[in-house]
Parts: structure tokens; sequence; C-alpha cells
């Protein structure tokens, strides 16, 4: 079985698991994650491999990590990832490149990431559920940060924080690497309301 195969497998296990255990239906948690209803049954058969926006939609819907979706070993309480257990997200023939390094529920998920931003790429995201904040940290080069319609410039051994509920996105408008350390912390969602 390739990696492939046993990242989608373990996706399609998890996301079975994850919903039943927050009483989701699937007509439900396809609306509560902006997905079709097909995509998810897919995904819960082992069918698709779903593109990175996906799984983040289903993962904030859900109110878990990437790594939880990805990942059903929640034990010991220390959990250490080696090099070649880290999930490379996004990657682009330049050599631009996420990876996600660990995560965790605190309560709500909780993400570490590495990037690299070859000169000119970059990579935008859709808006996170309300409450959610990113700390991205640049180690080399600079970094063009946009939140909502703003242009931020983060140079290496500079951090930002910024609430990520609005379009942003992560950009190298110059001519060397761009190298960043990203924390993501999403809040749990709330319950499902019961019928009345």
């Amino acid at each position: 079985m390739t990696d492939l195969d046993q990242l989608t497998q373990s996706l399609a296990r998890n996301l079975r698991r994850l919903r039943t255990e927050r009483g989701f239906t699937l007509d439900a948690l396809a609306a509560r994650a902006g997905v079709s209803r097909g995509m998810l049954i897919q995904i819960e058969q082992a069918r698709t491999n779903p593109s990175v926006g996906t799984v983040v939609k289903v993962a904030d819907a859900l109110g878990v990590s990437i790594t939880s979706l990805l990942d059903f070993d929640r034990e010991p309480a220390v959990k250490l990832v080696p090099a070649d257990q880290m999930v490379r997200l996004w990657s682009t023939e330049a050599g631009s490149h996420s990876t996600l390094v660990a995560g965790a529920e605190a309560p709500g998920p909780l993400e570490l990431w590495l990037w690299r931003l070859m000169p000119g790429e970059g990579s935008t995201s859709d808006p996170h559920p309300a409450g959610t904040t990113e700390l991205v940290h640049v180690t080399a080069g600079v970094l063009t940060l946009t939140v909502g319609d703003a242009d931020h410039e983060v140079p290496a051994g500079t951090s930002a924080a910024f609430e990520s509920n609005v379009p942003h996105g992560y950009r190298n408008d110059g001519d060397e690497p761009v190298e960043m350390t990203m924390a993501v912390s999403v809040p749990p969602p709330a319950p499902p309301r019961a019928p009345r």
C-alpha cells in the first residue's frame, strides 16, 4: 500500500468515526463544511483523494485538526512525529511546499506547519471558522501576508498573529525563498442543536 493509499484509508476511517461521534448526518456535515454529500461519501469510502481545501473545510466543520483526520492513533500523551511521518499537503514544481509537522486538540484543533515559498509563488486560503488564529514566524526571506484586502510585509526574524476568519494568503514577491513556521488554532465547534 502506498503512502497516498494509507492516507486515503486513514482519512476515510477518521471521517466516519468523527462524524458519528459528533452526531452529524452526511447532509448536516456537508452543509456545515460547504462540500457536497457525494464528496463526503466518496471520502468515507476511500474512493477519492480530496483537495487540501476540502480536507481543511471538513476538519473545520468537525472542529478537529487536519492531523486528527489523517491519524487515528491518539495515544500516548506525548506523541513524537518523526520527519518521515510529517505530511506534505501542498507543493509546486518550483519547490514551494507546506508540511503539517504536528497537531493536537487543545481544546480545539492546534496545528504546527513548516512552509517554503519560492520566488513568485504563493498560496491562498478561504476563511476559517470565527475565532481561528494563525501565528507566523518568518525565518528566511520576506513574506507578503494578505489578510482580507490588506498586504503586510513580514521580513525574516519577524512574527505575525492574525484572526484567519477572512480570506488570507501567503506570497513570496522577493527573489529568495521564504521559510516560515506557522501555528493554527481553531476553536472547538458548538455541539449540534437538539431537535425541538
